[in-house]
């Protein structure tokens, strides 16, 4: 499968930082997906990260929130990817 026909299933945010969700597993606590840190395009990129490391980011009492309105789409669709992508 192309990385642009990847279903995103999730949605991780906090600031400019967002993690998408492709794949999951180990309980829904290890995630394929990928990760644009900062609004860094040049160096976004696909990997694993894991729900742990997630919950345990608090910046100035701001944690990571999982997007609630999240609806599964390509990651062809989800635009901030196809930036990191040059898609």
């Amino acid at each position: 499968m192309l990385a642009k026909d990847k279903i995103i299933y999730e949605h991780f945010f906090i600031g400019s930082c967002d993690w998408y969700a492709a794949e999951f597993g180990l309980g829904d606590r290890l995630f394929f997906g990928y990760a644009i840190l900062n609004d860094d395009f040049q160096n976004s990129e696909w990997g694993y990260f894991d729900l742990e490391s997630l919950e345990s980011i608090n910046i100035g009492g701001l944690e990571v929130d999982r997007d609630l309105y999240w609806k599964p789409k390509k990651a062809s669709e989800i635009e901030k990817i196809c930036l990191g992508e040059g898609w």
